[in-house]
């Protein structure tokens, strides 16, 4: 008989358990072994007697608590945690000076601007008898698995406030956001709504990341040290905006790509929004986020509440790369609109490029045929098939088919495209109108207007208000038409200006500023409506580019017109910002024709690997292409296929930074760490150096991969190298001259 000999934890006895005992006392043992680790799993705990909530996922920990005030404080954020015990209940600050009150050292979960409090609030309101004061204090709470709600209230009136927060565990993040109510007998106006506050831990030489941008060239990363005062990144233009983007990350002052302590976050909302950074005099450094304040004013009649944006966020301890792969898989796995089971995306064809406003059923039928040799599968016919729209000034807003373009109607193309293989797609603007149309002829009073004054056109168009419920549903009503009389598999919703003068004279002055806020609650009510109707449409969200690119839209579309700059080494730049926040499954990517943008010409194979590094799509001239072209194009659709499964849903490292260098090289790498791809380019080669070896990220360092070049570039001749040799060493590879570009496939053979 066999006798093994286990130690028991915690202790200096032992226990001798034979074989046959094995089965009843190992699973005792390991639960004991594993109790603190199994805290983990639980993703709310609540100590009662402290008023301690405390928050796990698989990557952090966030504890809240009451003070003795009845003030809800944050205690922490950072790596995980697995006892509430260990968290210090929140610190009795006295007051500094008669100018420096404890509440302005305190960090209140959700502050009202109340009492001697004049940092940047969570909550601003006015009473109706000019009363501004907000002082909230804990009332309730409510628990589920992975949802937590805490109720506040005034001091004095029934204004409550409830915060609502989601824990993701497996994906490393919570969410938050906040409902305001007013359960006075008097209105309330809310001057500010913010959905949640975040704290870094005490200190200071924090440094704060943003994107920022224009049309053509967005999502520009930036790294600047925060400092004493506020920075604020917004949108007041009605959408999320070219010029920031909703997204920041915190470090120290050290953090790098796969190390450093690093706190991101993402606000969900595609309209006005607002995020500040805030270091205060006291080493705090807090950022809030929700609705803009810009020409903000909403009122709440009694019984009336107001919904903030949700507001995600997470802690990575490895570096900005891991907080982007954190945020990449919550939108893989929980944001989009089919989650896991979404499909990757297809190569996609757009004929804007070949014939801008000149569409015809033959021209398109020519374009299809040649998309399809390709290997294209979800062909979209862009602007011009509709109204009277021969150029941007007329037709927007009539959305019948142009019988002159296409008497036999969309039918006979559809149809065709569907037997060449592929899907059809369609553009649509839906939320404007040009003044030269039937609808603005019928309509004058459906834009944005203040009465009296001027209607500011942009590229000939004017901005439906679509607060208005008649607009909401004429809107709908078009696009539910055209999904129900065609099958069209792919909406390219586009918005190509910015709002101005944002009146809504039919409503009540009080009531008018309420525009920001309708205005995007109808736009997603259209969305989910057309959604739940025909459940196998898929909808691009395009504004010019990167204009409305944001996590709540994404619960709505399946990708993002990334930028309207498709010159490939533009993109590289463009593409690594957009990659701090959003996976490469939702940026749309195209090769366009050359010269391009600033002039710059660029090989087919360098453009094409520039693309693959989202979801492909095509929209060069195919009629102007040469033999060779269509070869080489061929060759790299049928890689897209092989490869996009890793590339759109698996983890992205970024090796080397086109701010950083004359070499820029991304690595993504399977789910099931099975295969990797590796794509280099080079700018410009200098004194024949050569690429020094490029380290790689993510792999098993006892796994063997065999290497698979694509066209001869990499250095060494060895078919197999181990993970580690790979990681540690790296691949050298034969860049040379200007826009060179290559890419490496991995597969793990042991």
């Amino acid at each position: 008989m066999t006798t093994i000999k286990l130690p028991q934890p915690h202790c200096f006895l032992h226990t001798f358990v034979t074989i046959e005992n094995m089965r009843r006392v190992i699973p005792s043992l390991l639960l004991f072994l594993l109790a603190p680790i199994s805290a983990y799993s639980q993703a709310i705990q609540y100590a009662p007697e402290r008023k301690i909530w405390l928050l796990n996922t698989t990557h952090s920990s966030y504890a809240i608590g009451v003070n003795s005030e009845g003030q809800l404080q944050n205690l922490y954020w950072g790596g995980p945690l697995w006892r509430t015990d260990d968290i210090t209940n929140a610190a009795q600050y006295r007051d500094l000076s008669s100018f420096d009150p404890h509440q302005m050292l305190e960090n209140e979960e959700y502050p009202g601007w109340g009492g001697p409090r004049f940092y940047q609030p969570a909550l601003k309101i006015m009473r109706a008898n000019g009363d501004r004061d907000l002082v909230l204090h804990y009332r309730s709470h409510r628990m589920g698995q992975n949802d937590l709600e805490i109720v506040m209230k005034d001091i004095r009136d029934d204004i409550e406030v409830t915060l609502h927060y989601r824990v993701y565990p497996e994906e490393g993040m919570i969410r938050r956001y906040s409902t305001i109510q007013n359960k006075t007998k008097a209105p309330i106006t809310v001057e500010s709504a913010q959905s949640a506050t975040w704290y870094m831990p005490p200190g200071d030489g924090y440094r704060l990341s943003y994107l920022s941008g224009r049309w053509a060239a967005e999502t520009q990363l930036n790294r600047e040290p925060i400092h004493e005062g506020m920075k604020i990144i917004e949108s007041r233009l009605g959408h999320t905006g070219h010029n920031f983007n909703p997204w920041f990350a915190v470090d120290r002052g050290d953090a790098a790509e796969e190390h450093g302590s690093v706190w991101f976050g993402a606000l969900a909302w595609s309209g006005n929004w607002r995020i500040s950074v805030e270091q205060t005099p006291y080493q705090q450094v807090r950022v809030t986020g929700g609705l803009n304040t810009f020409d903000f004013s909403y009122s709440l009649k009694p019984g009336e509440s107001l919904d903030t944006p949700e507001f995600y966020a997470g802690y990575a301890a490895n570096g900005f790369g891991e907080a982007s792969r954190l945020l990449h898989h919550l939108e893989l796995m929980d944001i989009e609109p089919h989650g896991a089971k979404a499909r990757v995306r297809p190569v996609l064809y757009n004929s804007w490029e070949a014939t801008e406003f000149n569409v015809n059923e033959q021209g398109q039928k020519a374009l299809a045929e040649k998309a399809a040799k390709l290997g294209v599968e979800l062909f979209v016919m862009d602007d011009g098939w509709f109204g009277k729209r021969n150029t941007d000034r007329a037709g927007l807003g009539d959305w019948f088919v142009n019988k002159e373009k296409f008497p036999n109607g969309l039918n006979p193309l559809i149809e065709y495209v569907n037997k060449l293989g592929m899907d059809f797609g369609l553009w649509v603007e839906p939320e404007m109108v040009n003044p030269d149309s039937d609808l603005y002829r019928a309509h004058p009073d459906w834009v944005m207007n203040f009465p009296g004054r001027p209607r500011s056109e942009l590229r000939n168009q004017l901005v439906l208000n679509l607060a208005r419920s008649d607009v909401r549903d004429y809107i709908y009503s078009a696009l539910d038409k055209l999904a129900s009389d065609y099958k069209i598999k792919y909406f390219k919703w586009d918005m190509n200006r910015i709002f101005s003068e944002p009146g809504w004279p039919e409503e009540a002055p009080a009531e008018q500023r309420k525009l920001w806020v309708q205005y995007v609650r109808n736009l997603y009510d259209i969305i989910d409506r057309l959604r739940a109707k025909h459940p196998y449409l898929e909808i691009e969200s395009c504004s010019g580019g990167g204009g409305r690119i944001d996590l709540e839209i994404l619960k709505r579309v399946e990708e993002f017109w990334t930028s309207d700059n498709t010159e490939a080494f533009d993109r590289l730049r463009i593409q690594e910002g957009f990659s701090q926040a959003y996976a490469a499954k939702f940026m749309s990517a195209w090769v366009t024709d050359v010269p391009n943008m600033n002039g710059r010409s660029t090989p087919l194979k360098y453009r094409f690997l520039v693309a693959m590094q989202g979801a492909l799509g095509i929209g060069a001239n195919l009629n102007k292409w040469t033999d060779e072209d269509t070869k080489l194009a061929t060759d790299m659709v049928t890689l897209d296929k092989r490869i996009r499964n890793t590339v759109q849903e698996g983890s992205l490292y970024r090796l080397l930074s086109p701010r950083m260098g004359d070499v820029t090289a991304n690595e993504y790498v399977s789910q099931d760490g099975k295969e990797a791809v590796l794509f280099a380019f080079r700018h410009s080669q200098q004194y024949m150096t050569q690429v020094p070896p490029i380290g790689l990220q993510g792999l098993d360092p006892r796994g063997v991969y065999k290497l698979e070049s694509i066209d001869g570039k990499l250095v060494s001749q060895q078919s197999e190298m181990s993970g580690a040799y790979l990681m540690q060493y790296g691949l050298q590879l034969k860049l040379t001259g200007d826009y060179d570009s290559t890419a490496v496939l991995l597969h793990r053979v042991q």
